[in-house]
């Protein structure tokens, strides 16, 4: 099964609940993402926890700050062991570069695997008129493409941004192992909750995502077990090559 792709969202608020769907789901996911949620409430200590059982680990923390704050935190996640963590693209050029860089000075000197840096784009919650609230006379379709590209040339090794987005961002970035992850995905006749721009697992990995994050149609399914074989049986559709790290 094309299960690599897949990144479960452990956006629950304590410790034995994120364990128990480790234990449910191990083995049939490609990777486990913790945010700020579950960060907040367990702290590292569940990050190496998990890790050391064997499992990857996403670690969705968006950060966004001064350069020097970032790339110092950056250092940290790549120590915890962390697959794959995330900044803001907003957060400009300086504070993408000397993150990438920190990070792959941190890997080589401690001998720790060098962890994927990922920038945030637009998050799936905004919509154009979030965007003109807080200042920004771009839509959604317009500002991804441009701040992947900022991502690319700042050392990221690839973005977080809508399914709808894909396309723009495999159209403006040539590097083939820019790496797309999408949130915002929603299996069909399900809520979208508070995500505005959404779409399919099937429709995510058809439009080029390398990975789609799934949380509540999971999590709040009462067999999550089952609702994560329905999500893999609609990705096992598509017709995309698995890409693994």
């Amino acid at each position: 099964m094309n299960t690599n792709k897949l990144i479960v969202a452990l956006d629950v608020d304590n410790a034995q609940q994120a364990r128990e769907l480790v234990a449910a789901l191990r083995g049939v996911v490609g990777m486990f993402k913790i945010g700020s949620q579950l960060f907040t409430a367990a702290g590292p200590s569940l990050v190496r926890e998990i890790i050391s059982s064997g499992e990857r680990i996403f670690l969705d923390l968006k950060y966004h700050d001064i350069p020097n704050t970032v790339a110092l935190a950056g250092v940290e996640a790549t120590r915890l062991g962390v697959s794959i963590f995330n900044l803001h693209a907003l957060g400009g050029n300086e504070m993408m570069e000397r993150t990438a860089d920190a990070v792959s000075e941190c890997a080589q000197a401690e001998g720790f695997t060098r962890p994927l840096v990922i920038a945030v784009t637009v998050l799936t919650s905004a919509s154009e008129s979030t965007l003109r609230d807080v200042g920004y006379h771009a839509a959604p379709g317009e500002l991804v493409p441009r701040l992947a590209l900022l991502a690319e040339a700042s050392g990221m090794d690839g973005v977080v941004a809508s399914p709808r987005e894909v396309g723009t961002i495999r159209s403006a970035v040539k590097s083939k192992n820019f790496v797309v992850i999408t949130p915002g995905i929603r299996p069909k006749n399900t809520d979208q909750a508070d995500q505005k721009r959404v779409t399919t697992p099937r429709g995510a990995i058809l439009a080029g995502a390398d990975y789609i994050v799934v949380g509540r149609p999971i999590l709040e399914a009462r067999d999550p077990a089952h609702a994560l074989r329905k999500i893999l049986d609609e990705m096992e559709s598509s017709a995309a090559n698995t890409v693994t790290i």
